[in-house]
C-alpha cells in the first residue's frame, strides 16, 4: 500500500497497479460537458475495440434475449384468458398511480425492524481470493408485496424469501464498506469478486459486501432453469415486486452492517445491479456513494431491441390489448429516473462501455443527464469485457478515498 495525493487528500492505493483479471488497459476518459464521446473523438485503438466489443455483445444479448422469450411466453398464452388480461391492467395501473407520486417511501416502504442474521465461514475459495476474512451471512426477508393483491404469491417463495451475501471483512473492522450488486444472471460470487476486481478494494482498505438479488442464485426458486428467472416469470407485475423486494432486502443489510458498526457505505452494481444501485441511492439516504457500471434505467425500451425478446412483448401487448401509456407511466415505479438522488452530486459516478449492446452507453447518458451532469467516466468496452478497467478502477478508488477514509 502507499499514500497518494488527490486534491489534497491521502487515499490507499494498492502497490499493484493491475486488477485480478488481466484485461487491455487502453484508457478510457470522463464525458464532457456534452457528454458521451463522438467516434471521431476516439483514437484508432478506442475505435477498433468499440466496433469489435459491439459485435460480441450482440451475439451475447440474442443468446439472453432467447432466454427471457422462453421465460416470457407462459405469460402470453395466459393473456389470451379475458380475465388474466383485465389483472394485468389493474397491476399495471396500481404501479403508475405508485409512480405518480414520485415519493420513494410510499413506493419503497423501509424494513420494520432490524433483520436477525446467521453467519459463518465462507469456503476456503473465496478466503483466498479475498486473502482475508469472508463470511457468509444470510436472514429472512421482512419483505412484503407492495400490491396487496401479490402479497400471497410472494410470501410463497421459499428460496427467494431468505436473503443472501458474502461479506469480506478486515480483522480490525469495521472499515467504509464497499457493497456490490450483481447483473441479471451472474450472482456467483466468485465471478463477482473477480470481475469487479474486488481484491484491489480490499487491498485498499474497504471491507466488501456481496448482496444476491431475488430470485438469484441459493435465492432462485425450486426449479428455476436459471439464476434470475423470477425477474421476467410472473409479467411485469412480478418485475416490479422484485424491483420492490430488492431494494427491501438491500435495506435490510445497511441496517445489519448499522449494527456491526459500518458508518460509510458506497453502492456499486452491474447492469440490472446499476439500475438496482441507482434506485437505492434515490430511497436510502445512508448510501455515502453511488457507483453505478453500465447500468439499464430503461429496459422496458431496452427490450425493445433485443431480438427474439422484443417480438414476444409485442406479441402479449397485441394480445393483451395493452395501453402504451399506462405501460409507460407503470414502468417508472421503479425507474431511478422517476426519483432524485439522495447523495450529493460530487458522490455520483456512473461508468459506460461505448461497446455496450445489452445496455447501451446512451442509457447511461439519461441517468448521467437525470443526475445533474455528475461524474461520468466512460471506457471503450462492451457489457462484459471492460477493457480499460485499470484506468475506472484507480478512477473509482480516487472518488471515493476522498469521503469514505478520514
Amino acid at each position: 500500500m502507499r499514500d497518494v495525493e488527490s486534491d489534497g487528500a491521502p487515499l490507499l492505493i494498492p502497490d499493484e497497479e493491475a486488477p485480478p483479471i488481466p484485461v487491455p488497459d487502453v484508457p478510457g476518459a470522463d464525458a464532457t460537458a456534452r457528454g458521451l464521446p463522438r467516434r471521431a473523438d476516439l483514437t484508432w485503438q478506442q475505435r477498433l475495440i468499440v466496433d469489435s466489443s459491439a459485435v460480441a455483445d450482440l451475439a451475447l444479448r440474442t443468446s439472453i434475449a432467447s432466454l427471457i422469450s422462453a421465460t416470457m411466453l407462459p405469460t402470453v398464452v395466459g393473456a389470451l384468458r379475458r380475465s388474466r388480461s383485465r389483472t394485468e391492467e389493474e397491476h399495471l395501473r396500481f404501479y403508475a398511480d405508485l409512480a405518480s407520486a414520485k415519493d420513494p417511501q410510499l413506493s419503497f416502504p423501509a424494513p420494520a425492524a432490524p433483520p436477525r442474521v446467521s453467519s459463518r465461514p465462507a469456503n476456503p475459495v473465496a478466503e483466498w481470493i479475498a486473502h482475508g476474512n469472508v463470511r457468509s451471512i444470510r436472514f429472512d426477508s421482512s419483505f412484503q408485496a407492495v400490491n396487496p393483491a401479490l402479497r400471497e404469491q410472494c410470501g410463497s417463495y421459499q428460496r427467494n424469501n431468505v436473503v443472501h451475501a458474502q461479506h469480506w471483512r478486515h480483522d480490525d473492522g469495521p472499515r467504509p464498506t464497499l457493497c456490490v450488486i450483481h447483473g441479471f444472471m451472474g450472482s456467483a460470487y466468485l465471478f463477482n469478486g473477480l470481475f469487479f476486481s474486488l481484491p484491489w478494494f480490499y487491498r485498499s482498505g474497504y471491507d466488501v459486501m456481496l448482496y444476491t438479488s431475488p430470485f438469484h442464485g441459493r435465492r432462485a426458486e425450486k426449479y428455476s432453469p436459471y439464476s434470475g428467472y423470477g425477474y421476467f416469470a410472473n409479467g411485469f407485475a412480478g418485475f416490479a415486486e422484485a424491483m420492490a423486494q430488492a431494494v427491501h432486502d438491500f435495506r435490510s443489510l445497511i441496517d445489519y452492517l448499522e449494527h456491526t458498526g459500518v458508518d460509510r457505505i458506497a453502492l456499486t452494481g452491474m447492469s440490472l445491479g446499476g439500475y438496482t444501485s441507482a434506485l437505492i441511492a434515490s430511497v436510502d439516504d445512508r448510501i455515502q456513494a453511488v457507483i453505478p457500471n453500465v447500468p439499464v434505467v430503461t429496459p422496458d425500451r431496452t427490450v425493445d431491441e433485443w431480438f427474439p425478446a422484443n417480438k414476444v412483448v409485442a406479441l402479449r401487448d397485441m394480445i393483451v390489448g395493452t395501453d402504451r401509456d399506462l405501460s409507460d407511466a407503470a414502468t417508472m415505479y421503479s425507474s431511478p429516473l422517476n426519483y432524485r438522488p439522495l447523495p450529493a452530486k460530487d458522490r455520483r459516478l456512473i461508468i459506460a462501455g461505448l461497446g455496450d449492446r445489452l445496455a447501451p452507453p446512451e442509457q447511461a447518458e439519461i441517468l448521467w443527464r437525470h443526475w445533474d451532469h455528475c461524474a461520468f467516466h466512460w471506457f471503450p468496452g462492451n457489457h462484459v469485457l471492460h477493457v480499460s478497467q485499470p484506468d475506472y478502477l484507480r478512477r473509482m478508488t480516487r472518488f471515493m478515498g476522498e469521503f469514505m477514509f478520514d
